[in-house]
């Protein structure tokens, strides 16, 4: 999978060498003239930022900028490199931080190798930690896997609904995320590492609901053999997080109100209510507003509710966080399912890419983990996503127009290249030109006039998107990087 490697280098010669050889290996590489400049590189966000480091170690600095990007960038893989074999150099590279120490001149596979393992290293050592604080109620805003302007959004207001006891609303789809929302929330207040407890008030049954929350005495009815403390007496101390808070009856949403104001609650049975110390944060991927308005939400609970709302948008709306979730997604089922697959292709992260989403991230999880799971190579690709292709339509055949659909008859003109002449039918040899030379022209043609919109493309040429994606292959045809193809849904 290609990488955006940063080089941070002090021989322009040697650097321009490595440059050269990750070049032949297809990544993207940007290169510093020492290490001062370091610091700039590893503050930039989104597609400018470096997922690997190469350092090149001859002196001090070297070792100091290692352990600089060690420090602001923990989850950056860093290798180090020299043409000076020298054991003591190596054990300070490694001290400093780096992963991998490489001398030069080396094979384009040795560098191949370290640098697949330096990303598989990080990645499973990243979804450890992460893991790791999820379980212990210390997630952050950082945590959130996304580098859209949305979710870069969402973040922020996250850290700042984190500086007090708000309440706060969590609207979106279903499989947004809007847990884990909560929980960065959670992480980064001052309730860090107390209980936090997820509630899905739509998946509890009529009957049980006023116990589960509120809990009940041993006795308080029949089947009650022994004292339930309920949901909101085990979050004491730290956070509750109620989803699908519009599924509530009315008669439980008078007892959540109170419970809110007066910051206790009765327990069914109990003769004497209990003090309560929780931070609360709800969500839905209802309309509350419209729930209100048609009687089946409480105005006072909405607006004791909605004091602090945060929206979290759909995939669809947020392609460009489809790569980093999708390798996030490999690098965790790779490590729980004991996989060996390192990435994905170029073909496929398009695929993904287009596809809308209906499901939002918990549908690309669990298509990820079905691949993950069936993969026979070390890199997932289009095949991998068999029930993927189905749901998008790719068929061998064409779509013709929809049934009732209108059509409108415009004038033909003659296909025209980029600068603005006619694709040729006789080369500059005075000869004809051969049906595969027109056909791939033909096909870039489209591709760059409708914007790599793949179902377009198809459908104007009249072919099926599976025929599609199979002459692109045929004619070498390189496809623009999925970030760049990722944007605002039209």
């Amino acid at each position: 999978m290609p990488q955006a490697i940063l080089i941070v280098h002090e021989s322009t010669g040697q650097g321009e060498d490595v440059a050269g050889v990750l070049k032949q290996l297809g990544h993207a590489v940007r290169m510093a003239a020492g290490s001062r400049r370091l610091e700039r590189h590893l503050q930039q966000s989104g597609a400018a930022s470096p997922e690997l480091l190469l350092v090149e170690v001859s002196r001090d600095s070297a070792l100091a900028a290692i352990a600089e990007a060690r420090r602001e960038r923990p989850e950056l893989p860093v290798i180090a490199y020299s043409a000076r074999h020298d054991d003591d150099l190596v054990d300070r590279a490694v001290e400093a931080g780096a992963d991998d120490f490489v001398i030069l001149p080396t094979y384009p596979t040795r560098l191949r190798i370290a640098i697949a393992n330096a990303l598989k290293l990080h990645a499973l050592s990243g979804q450890i930690s992460r893991l790791r604080r999820r379980y212990d109620g210390e997630m952050g805003s950082e945590d959130l896997i996304g580098n859209s302007a949305a979710m870069r959004r969402v973040g922020d207001l996250a850290q700042r609904a984190a500086t007090s006891n708000i309440s706060v609303l969590i609207e979106g789809e279903s499989g947004v995320g809007k847990e884990m929302v909560a929980r960065a929330i959670q992480g980064s207040s001052d309730r860090v590492g107390k209980p936090f407890v997820a509630v899905n008030c739509g998946a509890i049954p009529e009957n049980l609901v006023e116990s589960i929350l509120f809990g009940h005495e041993k006795g308080a009815f029949t089947g009650a053999s022994a004292r339930h403390l309920g949901k909101f007496q085990e979050a004491d101390g730290g956070t509750l997080f109620l989803d699908e808070i519009g599924e509530l009856r009315p008669e439980i949403q008078v007892k959540l109100l109170r419970a809110l104001q007066e910051g206790e609650i009765d327990p069914i049975g109990s003769k004497k209510p209990r003090k309560i110390d929780i931070r609360l944060i709800s969500a839905t991927n209802r309309n509350l507003a419209e729930l209100v308005a048609a009687g089946g939400f409480r105005e006072d609970l909405y607006y004791r509710l909605n004091v602090f709302p945060i929206s979290v948008p759909p995939l669809r709306k947020r392609r460009e966080d489809i790569p980093p979730l999708v390798h996030h997604f490999i690098a965790l089922f790779s490590a729980s399912e004991h996989k060996d697959v390192q990435g994905i292709d170029n073909e496929a992260m398009r695929l993904l890419c287009a596809f809308s989403w209906p499901g939002n991230v918990r549908q690309l999880e669990n298509m990820i983990y079905r691949a993950v799971v069936l993969a026979d190579n070390d890199i997932l690709t289009i095949a991998d996503f068999p029930q993927l292709i189905q749901m998008m339509g790719v068929e061998d055949e064409p779509d013709g127009p929809a049934e009732g659909a209108r059509t409108t008859s415009v004038p033909e003109a003659p296909l025209r290249a980029a600068d603005g002449k006619a694709i040729a039918a006789i080369g500059s040899d005075g000869q004809v030109r051969s049906l595969q030379q027109i056909e791939a022209e033909t096909i870039r043609l489209a591709l760059t006039h409708y914007k790599w919109q793949m179902s377009e493309v198809a459908r104007r040429l009249g072919i099926g998107r599976s025929t599609l994606y199979r002459k692109v292959r045929e004619h070498s045809i390189e496809m623009p990087a999925a970030d760049a193809l990722a944007g605002p849904e039209g």
